[in-house]
């Protein structure tokens, strides 16, 4: 068996760790820094796991309330496993499904996947980061162009079919002005939560 962490525990929440993999390079990220460690987890990953694996290494969801897919990656890089991994859960339990992403998940698949990940997912976590394009290309450093209005738009379409949508921007980072993030996600009808810089999990 990999000595890989695929599921981690903080609290009473399951964490699934499906990929080290990211359609951004953050620069505040401690992946990018080259450290990959959550607490007293190593969350880099040898190879990625199948789904196959992540099945029978499942522990126990006794005393969990809520599973979260997140990791040092974005979970829906590797989007068919993610979606197979929830809705055997869903057939499992009840309990509540969150996904945090960088919300290019329609960008990277090229096609609006909300539709799909509404079907099995409670709710969504989303990396807005920034107030604009430019402060976000300078602390985010896309990959894909028009990554920013990709994102955007990938909230708009969750508020439409995902049960709870929250933004997220964090204090501390040089341009990033978390009031005015926090007004751009109340003009698109969602939540927010300003988190803090260097504080993980």
């Amino acid at each position: 068996m990999s000595a890989d962490t695929w599921f981690y525990t903080i609290d009473d929440r399951l964490y699934i760790n499906l990929t080290d993999r990211c359609s951004l390079d953050c620069v505040f990220c401690p992946k990018t820094k080259g450290d990959y460690n959550l607490h007293q987890y190593n969350l880099s990953l040898d190879r990625l796991p199948k789904l196959a694996e992540l099945l029978s290494a499942m522990p126990s969801l006794s005393g969990i309330s809520e599973v979260v897919f997140c990791g040092f990656g974005e979970p829906t890089l590797r989007l068919n496993i993610l979606l197979q991994l929830a809705q055997h859960i869903k057939q499992q339990s009840d309990i509540f499904i969150r996904l945090n992403t960088d919300g290019l998940g329609s960008l990277v698949n090229k096609r609006n996947i909300v539709p799909e990940l509404s079907q099995c997912i409670d709710a969504v976590s989303v990396s807005m980061n920034a107030q604009n394009e430019t402060v976000y290309a300078q602390h985010c450093r896309p990959a894909i162009e028009g990554s920013y209005i990709a994102m955007l738009d990938f909230l708009t379409q969750a508020k439409q079919s995902v049960l709870q949508v929250t933004a997220t921007a964090i204090n501390g980072l040089e341009g990033v002005d978390v009031n005015a993030c926090r007004i751009l996600a109340k003009q698109l009808g969602i939540k927010f939560r300003a988190r803090e810089l260097d504080v993980v999990g």
